[in-house]
């Protein structure tokens, strides 16, 4: 179990008339008892940062979680290869909102090595699974769904391609909300029925509109088809055990339950419009979302688009892989120019119907830009995932970075967001560029 320890808590202004609207946590003065570090943390003047700029890195991180708004907050940093910040602060279990009367004894402390759901960061997990079958002939994505999955082609679909579902122009963004019911996540039958009587709502391939779950289940039963395993099955197989991966896969065995952190519903309610629109574009309401993540029939299925259960170390090592063009520890995965082709601009600047934002999109990663960017400043070769609410892995290859960041709060709109985009923005500032080929060929 991990450790726990008494801590000084410290107040957070409360609403006279009941609890803090803002549904924050309480975060005491000293944060020094609440943050682990990894012994895996290298001297990172090894790779061209230094050990300030990395504290720096580590008190936006401080700053972020005083916030409230996150009971545990972890970062994993990995330069040319070598870890040089991984550390958790916060709470794992018992430090939510609605936990201040939960005895410190009973609570469980966040570290480097627990898990968390990261949510929509599991698309791009997904999609590599898909350009490693593409790579080795199984599938083409450039190929319609129906040439694999025949069901599918019904109620206008028969145009979709399987780059389409990867880079959200497959105009099938949501499918009804019953197909989310945690009795039957693991029917294949009952999913397929449900993708077979999804109909378009834009003609497939032009308008940008974010699948938050029905793009994974349609990739899921393409490869299903053309493996005869499940996607849970490749991709332990293909990627996970040859890497030596002990998580980042769908969901978690049944024993490893109690070992995953919880996800904790945070911040103001969104109120419409807003709301409104999160509802079309999860499919459930927010809070929903988070209750759903926590509950052990999720954690034990496989949801391609949103279960994949991490830490940050591990997802900043996956996308490590993707940095280096395929080849981690000695280990050939993929071919660089596989990559290259994944990570193609199929989206430029264009508002997504789903989600009323501008975003940058290949097949099946979210692409990083030169002013406006996820992934901090200047950083238009970046491509990664963003996590329900404030999850991120990514890759930076002009930087020789790769990152993983977990969160445990679900806020959608709080005042954390300055320092969380600060938080970014400070990891880009203290990496400088490295002037070396992107994705290397060897």
């Amino acid at each position: 179990m991990p450790p726990t320890l008494p801590l000084p808590f410290g107040r957070l202004p409360r609403s006279p008339i009941g609890p803090d609207p803002l549904r924050r946590i309480r975060v005491p003065h000293d944060l020094t008892p609440l943050v682990t570090r990894s012994p895996r943390e290298r001297d990172p003047a090894a790779v061209g940062m230094s050990a300030d700029g990395v504290e720096r890195i580590w008190r936006d991180v401080e700053r972020l979680y005083r916030h409230g708004v996150h009971p545990a907050i972890g970062l994993c940093i990995r330069r040319e290869g070598q870890v040089v910040l991984d550390r958790t602060i916060g709470w794992a279990r018992g430090g939510g909102p609605k936990d201040d009367r939960v005895p410190v004894e009973q609570r469980e402390l966040a570290t480097p090595e627990t898990p968390f759901c990261i949510f929509s960061a599991s698309k791009a997990i997904t999609a590599t699974v898909v350009h490693l079958l593409d790579e080795r002939g199984a599938l083409h994505v450039g190929d319609r769904v129906a040439e694999y999955v025949p069901e599918f082609a019904g109620r206008g679909k028969h145009r979709i391609t399987i780059d389409h579902v990867l880079s959200h122009r497959a105009g099938i963004p949501n499918i009804r909300k019953q197909a989310l019911d945690l009795d039957r996540i693991d029917d294949r039958e009952f999913l397929l029925h449900e993708l077979a009587d999804a109909m378009v709502r834009t003609r497939p391939g032009s308008r940008l509109a974010y699948h938050a779950v029905s793009g994974g289940f349609v990739l899921a039963e393409i490869v299903h088809r053309v493996t005869g395993k499940d996607i849970r099955q490749v991709l332990r197989e293909e990627i996970l055990d040859p890497l030596g991966f002990r998580w980042t896969s769908y969901g978690v065995a049944e024993e490893d339950l109690p070992r995953v952190g919880l996800g904790y519903p945070t911040g103001p309610p969104p109120l419409p419009p807003l709301s409104t629109l999160l509802d079309r574009a999860l499919g459930v309401p927010l809070d929903h979302v988070t209750e759903i993540s926590n509950d052990p029939r999720f954690l034990r299925s496989i949801v391609p688009a949103g279960n994949v259960v991490s830490t940050p170390d591990e997802l900043s090592r996956f996308f490590d892989l993707l940095r280096a063009g395929g080849t981690l520890d000695g280990v050939r995965i993929l071919e660089p120019k596989t990559i290259r082709r994944a990570i193609v601009e199929r989206s430029h600047r264009e508002i997504d119907l789903s989600l009323g934002a501008p975003l940058r999109h290949a097949s099946g990663y979210m692409l990083g830009a030169k002013a406006l960017s996820l992934y901090g400043p200047d950083t238009d070769s970046a491509f990664g995932h963003l996590g329900f609410t404030n999850v991120l892995g990514w890759a930076d290859p002009r930087r020789e970075l790769a990152v993983g960041l977990i969160t445990s709060g679900k806020p959608a709109v709080a005042p954390h967001l300055p320092d969380f985009w600060a938080l970014t923005r400070r990891i880009g500032l203290e990496a400088p560029k490295v002037e070396r080929p992107l994705l290397h060929a060897a």
